[in-house]
């Protein structure tokens, strides 16, 4: 488990509605969540706030998910950042990819339940935890 200190996650995500929900279900859970619709702002958010998690939508129109984790791997204060793609690319080899080839923490197919979000930001940030 991750101790009490308020664990802060940026969600990037072009749809406000599931922004909302992503913030609904993970402050319930006792974590701070910002959510950012674009990936610039997403990057610039990131930044800025630092945060221990980044969730990653990878269809957006300015600059998409892949875009944004190849920018944050690139940069010095970003790269350490876990990050799960939250997506609707459901497809076995999208999956591969983001899992093996670009190593993202885990990977989230939309539409997700509560628990599987929780359960998979909860892992990730045990591992974080316990690779440091």
């Amino acid at each position: 488990m991750t101790d009490k200190k308020l664990v802060r996650i940026v969600c990037i995500e072009d749809d406000p509605e599931t922004i909302d929900l992503v913030k609904l279900i993970l402050r319930r859970e006792g974590f701070e969540v910002i959510g950012v619709t674009n990936g610039r702002d997403g990057l610039a958010t990131i930044e800025q706030a630092q945060p221990q998690l980044v969730l990653l939508d990878l269809m957006m129109p300015d600059m998409n998910g892949w875009e944004v984790y190849q920018a944050m791997r690139a940069h010095e204060s970003m790269k350490h950042i876990p990050v799960i793609v939250l997506t609707a690319k459901a497809q076995s080899i999208d999956k591969v990819l983001g899992l093996h080839i670009a190593k993202v923490n885990d990977y989230i197919t939309k539409p997700f339940s509560p628990a599987e979000l929780v359960q998979s930001v909860r892992k990730v940030l045990d591992e974080a935890t316990s690779a440091t």
